[in-house]
């Protein structure tokens, strides 16, 4: 049911294979065309994966509306990226993304201070989130990173990833979700051409 999304219970940690802050946010709606699988449920899930991302080491409360905000913005990092060259019959709804996105880069980037200590403490709120979201989406599609944009290619899986590696030939997000479960498949199909 493509139009659905399901809510993955359990989850504990977000997953940040994509090689940039933008991508990450937009890999937490996975498998965006089958079923669906939201993993920022809650203002508490975006507060964790706030922390887990290293934006804020504590975003202080958060609501349903920060929770919109950084949902919208993330449904306009993917369609932004998956349209990137835009072209002039580019339809509206990736034009409102744009817009969306270059409204947030506006906003501030997350305040860095060092204490006495030489600790690193990092501070904002929800606007200090999505500027960095922005500004890294913005930087991204602007730099010659965005020529190693790829979508792996597990065919249920949706997630963006810049290819960093050497040979510029990686194929998925990452080995422990698609690159292992290819691996079996392979791995049973040819015991089962051998058998």
């Amino acid at each position: 049911m493509p139009g659905a999304t399901w809510h993955h219970e359990g989850v504990d940690d977000f997953v940040f294979v994509s090689g940039r802050l933008s991508l990450d946010l937009a890999g937490t709606l996975l498998w965006r065309r089958s079923r669906r699988i939201e993993l920022l449920r809650s203002p508490d899930d975006l507060g964790r994966w706030i922390q887990q991302a290293g934006l804020l080491d504590a975003p202080g409360p958060l609501d349903g509306r920060a929770l919109s905000r950084t949902g919208r913005l993330r449904e306009a990092v993917y369609a932004l990226v998956r349209a990137w060259p835009l072209t002039p019959a580019a339809d509206s709804e990736v034009r409102e993304a744009l817009a969306e996105v270059n409204e947030a880069a506006r906003l501030p980037l997350p305040r860095h201070q060092l204490d006495d200590d030489g600790r690193l403490a990092r501070t904002g709120g929800v606007d200090e989130v999505l500027g960095a979201v922005a500004r890294d989406t913005v930087d991204l599609l602007g730099g010659a990173d965005f020529a190693r944009v790829r979508e792996c290619l597990n065919e249920e899986c949706t997630r963006l990833f810049v290819d960093l590696s050497r040979s510029g030939n990686r194929r998925w997000c990452g080995m422990a979700e698609c690159g292992n479960r290819h691996k079996v498949a392979n791995y049973r199909r040819r015991r089962q051409t051998a058998g």
